[in-house]
């Protein structure tokens, strides 16, 4: 299918790798010329080459700590006018509720919900001025069903989602979408960390961590970045534009909604 979106622009952060990198190639492949932004300065590069040659696509490599104002404002100096932002954030520690204190809620909101919500005021005013603009937020299956040991993220990025859902009916008569994509357990470095959690407290092996949270997803295995990002593209796509405001979840299933 052709998604409509040759020659945009695009901003997706955290896009080194995992989700981020996998919206990151799926939108190149789209033909969507890529600001990319992390906080490691080599494998950022290193994977911004491999999307210059796999895909043709032009792609400037913004390495910095987006969640920071000076970060975000390295980025939209780099960005410039863009169409298309993909917001994305490592999740905070998981822990228990006693273990956090208020500066670990500071660090969690504002690596999971104000600086989404600073870059999409940063973005929003000249996506509809221009009457086009596409916005997917990674956020996390938690949102749906939260889950007790990253109440740190549970917290923030409900908030975010909060947000979203009134933002998005207000930008939408000028034709940008503002959507959040809910990702359950995928092969990422976050559910390699969260598997040897696992492992740590039930004293067994890494292997036998990620069986256990395999067999609890009607899948039956972890998702993948690469079909993550498709679903972040098609969100991005001249195809989209009649799905506003949503919560959309890539869990395998592990999230059972009536509704």
């Amino acid at each position: 299918m052709d998604l409509g979106i040759k020659g945009k622009r695009g901003l997706v952060t955290a896009s080194s790798k995992g989700l981020g990198l996998g919206c990151a190639r799926a939108l190149a492949e789209a033909g969507v010329d890529l600001v990319m932004n992390a906080r490691g300065a080599e494998a950022l590069e290193t994977a911004a080459q491999a999307i210059r040659d796999d895909f043709g696509v032009a792609v400037t490599a913004v390495a910095c700590d987006v969640t920071t104002p000076e970060g975000q404002a390295q980025v939209l100096e780099a960005a410039g006018d863009i169409d298309i932002l993909v917001t994305n954030a490592g999740g905070p520690p998981p822990g228990m509720w006693s273990d956090w204190d208020r500066e670990d809620f500071i660090a969690a909101l504002d690596a999971n919900m104000l600086t989404p919500i600073a870059l999409m005021k940063a973005c929003l005013p000249g996506m509809m001025d221009r009457g086009w603009g596409r916005v997917v937020n990674i956020t996390s299956q938690s949102v749906k069903s939260p889950i007790a040991v990253l109440g740190l993220s549970n917290a923030a990025r409900a908030g975010l989602t909060g947000y979203v859902a009134g933002t998005a009916r207000q930008v939408a008569p000028s034709g940008v979408t503002i959507n959040n994509l809910l990702p359950g357990i995928h092969d990422t470095d976050r559910a390699a960390a969260l598997d040897g959690g696992v492992s740590r407290q039930q004293n067994i092996s890494v292997d036998e961590a990620r069986s256990q949270r395999e067999a609890t997803i009607p899948a039956r295995r972890y998702g993948t970045a690469a079909e993550f990002g498709a679903a972040c593209a098609f969100l991005c796509s001249q195809h989209a534009g009649f799905i506003v405001g949503q919560n959309l979840l890539l869990d395998g299933g592990a999230v059972n909604l009536s509704l």
